[in-house]
């Protein structure tokens, strides 16, 4: 088994370092919903399926991500508060090369 430390910033501004697996295929909005760091109904609107923007997340560490596909660019370019450092969190998948990364919930659409 191995663990990540993630820190999240939630919608807040409170900091979070939390664990991740990186065994169980699981991704970011994932990770932020089991650690109920967003309000119930206000992330992963869609299940996970790059189609709602509700997990978007700047990235704030220099962790190097998976390119955007073309459906992650798609919703990035239809939602609000879109930033250069933008990323769906449905989309960042827990590695161990992800350890230490930090993100910050995007406002809430």
């Amino acid at each position: 088994m191995s663990d990540i430390t993630i820190n999240i910033t939630d919608r807040e501004g409170v900091k979070h370092e939390v664990i991740a697996p990186t065994d169980m295929a699981m991704n970011l909005m994932e990770i932020v919903r089991s650690y109920e760091l967003a309000e119930e109904g206000t992330i992963g609107v869609c299940g996970g399926m790059a189609m709602c923007a509700s997990c978007q997340c700047y990235v704030k560490s220099e962790h190097k991500l998976p390119e955007l596909t073309d459906d992650e660019d798609a919703m990035l370019a239809e939602a609000f508060h879109v930033e250069d450092n933008s990323r769906l969190g449905c989309q960042i998948q827990m590695s161990p090369e992800l350890n230490g990364l930090e993100v910050e919930l995007a406002p809430e659409m």
